[in-house]
């Protein structure tokens, strides 16, 4: 359904099919990523507005055009943030933009997530079993009318609202359930979320409840919003978007609740390989540098388990080293250069080979050195490296063997004292 189009105006399901494969993604950073464990674990607890701006001026310049709040009823702060965020966003591009509050079905979330200017709503209300005993605390029945009347009298009011609705923890839902709640709001809304709130789902299962929700409702498009509890959550976005939802859920590094959800560059990374026009669609080369930069404002590294990070192009073993230095593509398959990483590292330590010992030694080091000299350093070294640790680092101890063996350093002219050798024959 368009997103300028009010659900009561029926789409044909000739136009809805007919319509070009667009997949979007929608980014939570500013919500469920400021849930995340990893805020209190580097002390940040909240990021600053400052630090908010400088996230959205990265993922609007990757592309992003969809961006989640939280319900401006969670706290003064929050309410004045996504006022100011809304604001910044429309000097920044050109681009229509979408600003989604996540709000319960509650009147009040809805009226101060317009007041406030966002221009969709990202409703959810749960009517799992454990949502109906002690979440929600309704019966299938009231959940189900309460829906109906916020939902519609919502879109009455605003015709031309993006709406998405969403049944809480929607892989623990009993099928019928759900399927009634989505049959009584299908007339007022855009689109359908499938929320794995648990991060309970496998991807057979996410593609037979995307299968059945298209089938069922053929007029609206689907969302998704995997956690990542099982470490499945990428491959279900997979799933999701193979079987045919249109927009997934993400946020910088995967930030969230528990163990997170899919990061925004894993997913452009991911899908990138399925569908090329990912690429026409969003400046890929900025993944990286936007990932460096929640690394400066957290204060820490950009995570080992992201897709996208100079760790994916890091490599320990002499055997990697050796042919990686001869030709990246032995042990580096995939063009992360497409995606801001320009580099990569060898580095040096317990596992490291005479290869890059020689490297080192004659590249980085500027000694006078050959193969032979450089393989019975490495066996020497190889026989020391239970000295390496906090006290003293691999290069430390490389340097007082390779001294000790009495090899001389290149001089290099004065004028260039940057000067590289880069001739290992």
């Amino acid at each position: 359904m368009d997103e300028t189009t009010s659900a009561s105006h029926e789409i044909s399901p000739k136009r809805a099919n007919a319509e070009p494969r667009t997949i979007e993604i929608v980014d939570t950073t500013f919500r469920d990523g400021q849930q995340s464990p990893l805020l209190f674990d580097t002390e940040k607890y909240r990021f600053s507005l400052e630090e908010k701006k400088l996230l959205l001026e990265g993922l609007i310049e990757l592309g992003v055009t969809h961006f989640e709040f939280f319900s401006p009823v969670v706290g003064a702060a929050e309410e004045q943030d996504v006022q100011e965020l809304i604001a910044h966003a429309q000097t920044l591009t050109h681009k229509p933009l979408l600003f989604l509050a996540h709000c319960r079905c509650n009147p009040t979330d809805i009226q101060k997530a317009l007041e406030v200017g966002c221009n969709g709503l990202n409703l959810y209300l749960g009517v799992s079993p454990l949502a109906q005993q002690h979440n929600a605390q309704k019966s299938l029945e009231e959940s189900v009318q309460l829906a109906q009347e916020v939902i519609g009298s919502t879109r009455q009011a605003h015709p031309d609202l993006y709406i998405r609705f969403s049944a809480e923890d929607a892989f623990r839902t009993v099928p019928d359930d759900m399927l009634r709640l989505y049959d009584a709001v299908y007339p007022y809304v855009n689109t359908f979320g499938m929320p794995d709130t648990v991060g309970l789902a496998e991807p057979e299962d996410v593609t037979a409840t995307v299968s059945l929700l298209r089938q069922r409702y053929p007029q609206a498009r689907l969302e998704c919003h995997f956690h990542n509890d099982r470490g499945l959550a990428l491959a279900n976005v997979m799933a999701a978007v193979r079987a045919g939802v249109r927009y997934v859920d993400a946020s910088i590094w995967g930030l969230a609740e528990r163990s997170g959800i899919p990061s925004v560059t894993g997913v452009l990374f991911n899908l990138s390989k399925r569908y090329p026009e990912i690429a026409q669609r969003y400046n890929l080369s900025q993944c990286y540098p936007l990932n460096v930069l929640m690394a400066s404002i957290l204060g820490t590294l950009v995570p080992y388990t992201e897709p996208v990070s100079l760790t994916n192009r890091t490599h320990t073993a002499g055997v990697h080293q050796k042919a990686v230095l001869g030709e990246k593509k032995v042990y580096e398959a995939h063009h992360l250069h497409d995606f801001g990483v320009d580099k990569n590292q060898l580095l040096l330590g317990p596992l490291s080979g005479w290869n890059l010992i020689y490297y080192y030694l004659k590249e980085v080091e500027n000694f006078v050195i050959n193969k032979e000299q450089a393989k019975q350093i490495a066996q020497e070294f190889k026989g020391r490296t239970a000295e390496i640790g906090r006290h003293k680092k691999p290069e430390e101890l490389l340097l007082e063997i390779a001294t000790s063996h009495g090899l001389l350093r290149h001089t290099l002219p004065e004028e260039v004292p940057t000067a590289r050798l880069e001739n290992l024959d």
